[in-house]
């Protein structure tokens, strides 16, 4: 049944009911935007405003398409000038003969005017709508109006905000995602549990209807082999348990595919029956060069320095045994910890493992800055010493393993304990 609030006269009632159904929990500011687009006194701007997924988009492109106003979508990311976004307006008004007549250098006045010549032509029986006399422009955003307030002035635009979806309204909107092979009730007892685990980390219903759509077969499984009944709900909750609990470590990260997840989740459970989360380190995928950073590091952080030239110098010379092999260095370095090195250390080790000459550009110490903010490396020098900083690493020996597998780079070789043991 449609609500009370989405009844405006001057529209088609057919029309209103497809608008309802698409806008689950949100006739309120649907209404409003409505009871707006049917008065007589226009708005010339409105902004609409809330957070992350709270429907803002949705809402606006459901009522523009289905009740088939005349309107313009702009991006202000994707326009960079001012002359596509004028270029965008007429072609979705007008046609690509209006957008061609814009100058080069497009400026305000050549836009309105060449706005008002198309008007004439081809007058409006509705209100055009720019989304972003008979124009409204309507500004979406997560930032508040306050933060775009100019100091000189401005004609304030009509404020519509949509607050975030409640649990309640989130669990009524995944619901309606059902799958069809299965009962209303059944479905909505999973969506119960997942929100019940991921509510207070995640509000956003695009991630959670993600999340959804991911685990639902995890949750099926018990149900498929028999063990346990569509209404054993404690079951098939102790069952989808841990493997929520191990996807919400890397919620909105993405570090793997949707395809990539089952397949970790089967192959797991095929080798030892156990679970291994999203967050796992070694199906983070990194660029190429950054791989062998990442590597460069482990082998300065857990080889001595002096050891540099036997590994690493082509044409060494001759290093004797008994010099090179401590008789008082009987504990492991991995025992100890990573040690902390130098970046030209770094750097020299990077280009020595490298399969490839590579110039030292912007983009690898780019690379390095971003291994210290992926918590790979850390920086432990203090933020003064810019001519000098010094690095540890920060992964353990599992991690950086696989890592030297997708490159076909063979760690053990460079290792300074595994050489000493085998001697």
């Amino acid at each position: 049944m449609m609500s009370a609030l989405l009844q405006q006269p001057g529209y088609e009632e057919e029309r209103l009911q497809t608008v309802s159904k698409k806008l689950p929990c949100r006739e309120v500011q649907a209404g409003m935007l409505l009871s707006l687009m049917a008065t007589p006194v226009r708005y010339p701007s409105i902004f609409i405003y809330g957070h992350q997924s709270s429907g803002k988009s949705h809402v606006l492109n459901v009522l523009l398409k289905e009740l088939e106003l005349p309107h313009a979508t702009v991006s202000c990311v994707e326009c960079v000038s001012v002359a596509l976004l004028f270029e965008q307006v007429l072609l979705s008004f007008f046609g690509c003969d209006a957008a061609s007549l814009l100058p080069r250098s497009p400026s305000l006045s050549d836009f309105v005017r060449i706005y008002r010549q198309q008007s004439s032509q081809s007058p409006a029986k509705q209100t055009r709508y720019i989304v972003e006399d008979n124009v409204t422009v309507i500004l979406l955003s997560e930032i508040v109006w306050d933060r775009f307030r100019p100091n000189t002035g401005c004609f304030e635009p009509l404020l519509l905000h949509f607050p975030d979806y409640s649990k309640g309204e989130l669990q009524h909107i995944l619901a309606q995602d059902r799958n069809p092979s299965y009962s209303d009730e059944f479905y909505s007892a999973y969506i119960n549990i997942l929100l019940g685990v991921f509510y207070s980390v995640c509000r956003d219903l695009r991630e959670l209807r993600h999340l959804a759509a991911l685990n639902f077969s995890k949750f099926c499984e018990p149900l498929a082999e028999g063990k346990v009944k569509e209404t054993d709900t404690h079951k098939l909750w102790r069952n989808i348990e841990p493997h929520l609990k191990k996807a919400m470590q890397t919620v909105y990260l993405r570090e793997v595919s949707s395809l990539q997840w089952e397949q970790m989740q089967q192959m797991e459970e095929k080798e030892n029956g156990a679970v291994r989360g999203l967050s796992a380190h070694t199906h983070v995928e990194l660029p190429y060069y950054s791989k062998f950073l990442l590597i460069a590091a482990y082998l300065a952080s857990f080889n001595p320095a002096r050891t540099d030239k036997r590994f690493f110098v082509k044409h060494h010379g001759k290093i004797k045994k008994t010099n090179f092999l401590k008789k008082n260095e009987k504990t492991s370095n991995h025992l100890l910890g990573p040690k902390p090195f130098p970046l030209d250390r770094l750097l020299a080790i990077f280009y020595s493992v490298v399969d490839s000459r590579v110039a030292p550009t912007a983009s690898i110490f780019s690379q390095i800055s971003s291994l210290v903010t992926l918590q790979l490396l850390t920086q432990v020098s203090h933020g003064d010493q810019i001519d000098a900083p010094k690095y540890k690493c920060a992964v353990s020996m599992d991690f950086i393993c696989a890592i030297s597998r997708t490159v076909n780079f063979e760690m053990i070789k460079y290792l300074y304990d595994f050489l000493t043991y085998q001697a």
